[in-house]
């Protein structure tokens, strides 16, 4: 996708450090139950889903607070650049809030 190449772009110049299109192991109550690639992880810390969509719904951003979860991340960002301007929002995984 266009919009993860240029991303890319961005971040080397930024000096922000990255993995593309990362597969992380999914697990449940400590299993392993698969792997997902996520489009971008970010500083070690930060999970970024990128879509070319017309609006966001309510599924993304589901899927992009699951993703956080399952990944034991405290934090995602789901980026729009399909929509007329750039969309994007912050999730947090609930299970991480003050429990660290």
């Amino acid at each position: 996708m266009v919009y993860q190449r240029a991303l890319a772009i961005e971040m080397e110049l930024q000096g922000i450090s990255f993995s593309r299109e990362y597969e992380m192991s999914l697990l449940y109550k400590g299993h392993d139950v698969g792997t997902r690639r996520v489009d971008f992880f970010v500083e070690e810390k930060i999970m970024v889903e990128i879509k070319a969509l017309i609006n966001l719904e309510d599924v993304h951003l589901a899927q992009a607070m699951n993703y956080v979860e399952a990944y034991n991340l405290e934090i995602g960002l789901l980026i729009n650049f399909g929509a007329k301007s750039l969309q994007f929002k912050r999730v947090h995984n609930s299970n991480r809030i003050n429990h660290d």
